[in-house]
């Protein structure tokens, strides 16, 4: 039975707060307007003789972006975090494994931050969770299914202690100055949730990832009830995610993709099948696993993810797999093809993953042939087009065939549509609006669908990675922007991208090349000749440059004392830049060595 909650009703403005008598001390009790605000100004209101600070809203990521989505609710002395989330590398970040928050402004103020809150388990809203709890020992609280992958990566990270709170929508959870009320709401992933969070100042309702999905194949639908009763209170602020604000109508059902599996699979009985897909959407897991039983089929996983996410569900009881569906992905060789159905990781088309490898012959346990049918239930997220694309290819010349969303309704997003942002904005009716989790194009649109619902300008705005808003009852204000940005992590290593010349150096060395020139010092005197070597770097077809470089470090080095180290370095590296970009017009990275003997 879920917990009642009491909303507070709405009422007129009395002019005066009312005070309360209380060991000797007055306490102001802020009563709440129509609007979700309370009816004193920032600057006047008290609480036990001080004034009230303003209520912030920080934005560390999520915003001009998809991916790494983190938000600060500051009210005083209390700051409450919303997701952690990370980003996977691009081509633009060569060698990087992943991209997190810069979370400075949270650590600086580690004394203030009350807990982290989570909407659910996809890695852009989980994924910078073990970096955040290495650096603030604050509880993490989030569903059962959203905890569950949490702990997958708090394992791997070696961290122990992490106190974890475990949400239920309906119930309520106290987090320093802020009520936190969980709603249930439907998404690509089991346990996702939007959040209302009362402050002294009203309500702020974080919408997290959602849709509205009235025929679920399996949870519950999203809670348009409470999301209307909420509404009615009075919200001041609201925060909606804006991904799939460009999309007009409504977001597919998830069933529709189980009636589309279901002929697919009917339709290649006798041929092998091979599905990739989320790991983290479970509800499609449990569809591909009972078709796979419904027609005859065992399953084998493919991929770390997809064995990780299988049994953190089976373990709380997200999923249910038949005894004997699973089997070893090792003894598909000794099967039959129309018995066999593979779940497989990499339907974003990554470098390392199970699918890529398979399509790029290096999968030691499947082979891709002639008589397999290889279905991607998935649709690329901005930017993955290439990759996606080069699978489906590689798959082709391997002779599979291929069925992906233009070809078939194999995919739904969890993400609402432009209608189903319009049910949102008319039940909650905030006062104020900012939208989140989208491209800057997404966010734009979105406050014009909310200016279309009605509401003012004014009464809105885009913000951007270290902006800090105030919210009053009387506007929304632009205070001092924070320290935030991206931070790049590579294997144990973790650096500042803002303060970083890693990304700049590997793009360039994998754009122009390398030279790496040694000289040999001994008794402030060169010792033999210098020595070249390159990498990377493209020569002209009818000239030979060996000579000519060789000319331009000896003169480099006859220019200064070469018992100066430092000198020697910078002169080198000047004199062979200037030659070569003047010659070649390329701008390889230069690398001085200089050797004492």
């Amino acid at each position: 039975m879920e917990e009642k909650v009491n909303i507070r009703k709405p009422h007129r403005p009395t002019g005066k707060p009312v005070r309360v008598q209380k060991g000797g001390e007055k306490k102001v009790i802020l009563k709440p307007r129509k609007d979700g605000a309370v009816n004193k100004r920032p600057a006047d209101r008290k609480i036990a003789g001080k004034k009230l600070k303003p209520l912030k809203i920080v934005f560390l990521g999520g915003v001009g972006e998809i991916g790494k989505n983190m938000t600060a609710i500051e009210c005083g002395d209390d700051i409450l975090v919303i997701d952690a989330g990370a980003i996977f590398p691009t081509d633009e970040t060569p060698g990087i494994d992943l991209i997190v928050p810069d979370v400075t402004y949270l650590v600086e103020n580690k004394k203030k931050v009350r807990g982290l809150i989570l909407t659910h388990g996809h890695e852009d809203h989980i994924g910078s969770v073990p970096y955040l709890l290495k650096e603030l020992k604050v509880p993490v609280a989030g569903t059962k299914l959203t905890l569950a992958l949490v702990d997958n990566k708090l394992r791997e990270h070696r961290i122990n202690d992490a106190k974890e709170i475990v949400l239920t929508a309906g119930q309520t959870l106290q987090m320093g100055c802020f009520k936190i009320r969980p709603v249930n709401v439907n998404h690509s992933i089991a346990g996702a949730v939007a959040f209302a969070i009362e402050t002294p100042y009203g309500t702020i309702f974080h919408s997290g990832d959602f849709k509205i999905d009235l025929t679920p194949v399996a949870g519950q639908t999203i809670d348009l009830k409470t999301i209307s009763e909420i509404g009615a209170a009075g919200v001041l602020l609201y925060m909606g995610e804006s991904t799939n604000i460009e999309r007009a109508g409504y977001t597919m059902s998830e069933t529709v993709v189980g009636n589309t599996l279901d002929r697919l699979f009917a339709e290649n009985e006798g041929r092998r099948i091979i599905v990739a897909t989320f790991a983290s959407n479970v509800h499609r897991l449990q569809q591909i696993i009972d078709l796979a039983v419904k027609h005859k089929r065992k399953v084998a996983l493919s991929g770390r993810s997809m064995h990780n996410v299988l049994e953190a569900a089976e373990k709380i009881g997200e999923i249910r797999i038949p005894d004997g569906a699973l089997i070893d992905i090792a003894k598909i060789k000794n099967m039959r093809d129309g018995e066999i159905l593979v779940i497989s990781t990499g339907s974003q088309g990554e470098p390392m993953s199970a699918l890529t490898r398979m399509a790029n012959g290096a999968n030691s346990q499947i082979t891709v042939g002639k008589n397999d049918t290889v279905i991607i239930s998935a649709t690329p997220i901005p930017g993955n087009e290439k990759l996606v694309y080069r699978v489906i290819n590689n798959l082709y010349k391997l002779g599979a065939e291929v069925v992906y969303e233009s070809l078939e309704k194999i995919h739904v997003s969890g993400h609402a549509c432009r209608e189903e942002h319009k049910i949102m904005h008319s039940l909650l009716k905030p006062k104020y609006f900012i939208p989140v989790h989208g491209e800057y194009r997404h966010l734009k649109k979105h406050l014009q669908l909310a200016s279309e619902m009605g509401m003012p300008e004014n009464k809105m705005l885009i913000a951007e990675i270290g902006n800090c808003i105030e919210v009053t009852p009387h506007g929304l204000k632009r205070a001092a922007s924070v320290q935030a940005g991206s931070r790049l992590i590579d294997g144990e290593g973790i650096e500042d991208e803002n303060d970083s010349m890693v990304i700049e150096d590997r793009l360039k060395l994998s754009e122009e090349g390398l030279f790496i020139v040694t000289v040999a010092v001994s008794g402030g005197e060169v010792v033999g000749e210098p020595e070249i070597d390159s990498r990377g770097f493209v020569f002209g077809f009818h000239r030979d440059y060996n000579k000519e470089i060789r000319e331009v470090v000896l003169r480099a080095i006859d220019a200064v004392n070469p018992s100066n180290t430092a000198e020697l370095k910078k002169q080198i590296k000047k004199s062979l830049r200037n030659y070569l970009m003047k010659k070649t017009k390329q701008s390889p990275m230069i690398v001085p060595v200089v050797i004492e003997i």
